[in-house]
């Protein structure tokens, strides 16, 4: 039988609880709440630039997209930035593997499943979280850019959940990167064709998506991306 995570019982309510029993559980889910806020806050403050790459965890070691996933990472390590994933198997696994690769820091903010899998073996730094809400919030919080390999529905809200906030001006809008040509094509034409056709998002929308297919290029295009919104600081990651 599955555990019963933390989201769950969150999402949960009992009609026939007690008034009192109610509020005295929830207060102190608040603060459980609060205290993974800070506890997340604490440990990833001091990661530098980073970026979040997503994928999914069911792409083997041997498939040509887990070896780009981890190229893409190493060169982005080397470039200065810390990688940040969700520390699962699968292209997560790839990326903290080719950021250790590149001499980076690999970070993996792991969440409570009822199957858990732990964190992957070429994670330095885990942060654990109960909570899908928090997680993402830290995923994008500290990332200069999102770069987002072939994955599932988990894999579709990440990319969604920055769309949002980007388009919503939550957050700057930093690239937003797509692997896989032959995977993305159809969803990019659907929102051009559908979603933009039924005015349902601008031509600017559409925009911020970048695919692209060569991990080189994807890590040129966060590099010139952060030095040109950071003004060339000294702080700035760097090429070899």
């Amino acid at each position: 039988m599955s555990r019963q995570t933390e989201d769950e019982r969150l999402l949960h309510t009992d009609p026939y609880r007690q008034v009192h029993d109610f509020t005295h559980t929830d207060t102190w889910r608040v603060l459980r709440i609060m205290g993974e806020f800070v506890e997340g806050f604490e440990n990833m403050a001091g990661l530098g630039p980073a970026v979040s790459i997503f994928g999914s965890a069911r792409i083997p070691p041997a498939s040509p997209i887990y070896a780009a996933a981890a190229e893409t990472a190493r060169l982005l390590a080397q470039a200065g930035f810390t990688i940040i994933t969700g520390g699962g198997p699968g292209l997560m696994e790839a990326a903290n593997k080719g950021a250790r690769a590149g001499g980076g820091r690999s970070v993996g903010c792991t969440i409570e499943l009822p199957f858990e899998t732990g964190a992957n073996p070429f994670v330095d730094l885990e942060v654990r979280f109960r909570y899908f809400f928090i997680r993402k919030i830290m995923f994008v919080k500290y990332a200069q850019a999102f770069v987002i390999f072939p994955g599932g529905f988990g894999t579709l809200d990440e990319l969604f959940e920055a769309l949002t906030l980007i388009q919503t001006g939550k957050i700057h809008d930093f690239p937003v990167i797509l692997y896989g040509s032959d995977f993305w094509q159809g969803m990019l034409d659907w929102a051009r064709n559908t979603l933009l056709a039924h005015g349902t998002i601008a031509q600017t929308d559409i925009d911020r998506l970048l695919i692209c297919d060569d991990p080189q290029q994807i890590c040129a295009h966060v590099v010139q991306s952060y030095q040109h919104r950071h003004g060339k600081r000294g702080t700035e990651p760097w090429t070899h």
